[in-house]
């Protein structure tokens, strides 16, 4: 159980506010109930006396409580439900069809709660997920030699200028402009500190961060722009490769990810970024090291604007740099995550040394 005061106030305010990116770094036992929570549990707050903190599931396990039906904190975050798991397969089933109220009904689904479901775990309403997939069967038919005609209406759109427009609003150019673009397959997910989104091609991983990190919109869009690439949802053999490892790493058993990554910026973030990839687990270094390490002492500021542009986190650990008075700084995924991070790492790298 958690003794320091201050991060026990800390660790309070961050579950009346269900901050997210807390999630995994902390547990609440609610004494008054005796079950056990997670930061952004639903239900009603506990008062200050009435809660224990715990690092581990596992630690208020021990403590005897139970776990809440509601936020169920043995489980990922945001696990899929129920729900949003029948109507994939229904997609999947079916990828070109065009969903209407009657459909819903038939598999005794509310549509509203569909909606708010899917926006949850993906960013976009169910109707926008199956325009997606039906989009992305279009896109391969064009790209096979489809005739355009043909691909409109197997996607259900009777008019020319309705599927253009739907199809440029998915995919980011109409379809006549898709022979030269770059495909990306985007994908959720699950961590023990909250869901991630991992955007790659057939070969390498572009983008890896926490849903709920400030500005992830303008970061895809950026990528979108910059590439002029479509972006879908679906995976790719680096998707599963990083999931894979993400795995390894949160059970603590992989500290060096093989991943094949797709690394955007300049010449100068790129070498920060590789400098950042030094950095042995469990060890940390400020903005003003890495600066020295590239041969330019003076250029910390820069050093620092470049961490932040990093778009692949935990694999490019920039959670590993800190400022110069030892405090931690910030981090896209929050400071929570971070302090996280290294502790997961250190204790990892302490356990090697012992079986060494």
């Amino acid at each position: 159980m958690i003794q320091n005061e201050e991060r026990k106030l800390e660790y309070y305010k961050a579950l009346i506010e269900k901050k997210s990116d807390y999630e995994g770094v902390f547990y609440v036992g609610v004494t008054s109930t005796g079950v056990f929570c997670r930061p952004t549990c639903p239900a009603r707050k506990p008062k200050y006396d009435n809660c224990e903190f715990y690092e581990t599931a596992q630690q208020a396990l021990l403590a005897s409580f139970r776990p809440c039906q509601r936020c169920r904190p043995l489980s990922h975050p945001n696990q899929v439900s129920d729900i949003v798991r029948l109507l994939v397969e229904a997609v999947e089933q079916n990828p070109e069809k065009r969903w209407k109220g009657q459909d819903f009904k038939a598999l005794s689904i509310d549509e509203s709660t569909a909606r708010r479901q899917f926006k949850k775990r993906f960013g976009m309403t169910f109707v926008e997920y199956a325009r997606s997939r039906r989009m992305g069967l279009a896109l391969k038919s064009i790209r096979s030699g489809g005739k355009l005609i043909d691909t409109q209406l197997a996607s259900g759109y009777d008019s020319s200028s309705g599927f253009r427009d739907a199809f440029s609003r998915i995919m980011g150019a109409t379809p006549t402009r898709l022979d030269d673009s770059l495909i990306l397959r985007a994908s959720w997910l699950d961590t023990q500190l909250g869901p991630m989104m991992a955007i790659a091609d057939d070969n390498e991983l572009y983008l890896l961060e926490f849903v709920d990190r400030r500005g992830l919109e303008r970061e895809v869009e950026r990528l979108r722009t910059r590439l002029q690439a479509a972006i879908i949802p679906g995976e790719t053999t680096p998707i599963q490769s990083i999931e894979n490892e993400l795995s390894q790493f949160f059970e603590g058993t992989l500290t060096e990810f093989k991943t094949p990554l797709h690394l955007m910026g300049s010449p100068f973030q790129k070498s920060v970024w590789e400098q950042l990839m030094k950095i042995p687990p469990g060890e940390t270094r400020s903005y003003a090291d890495i600066a020295l390490a590239l041969g330019k002492p003076t250029a910390y500021r820069a050093v620092a604007q470049a961490n932040g542009a990093n778009q692949l986190a935990i694999v490019i650990p920039c959670h590993r740099v800190i400022n110069v008075s030892g405090e931690l700084g910030g981090y896209g995924g929050g400071v929570a995550r971070k302090e996280w991070l290294l502790n997961h790492e250190k204790i990892g790298g302490q356990k090697n040394e012992k079986s060494t």
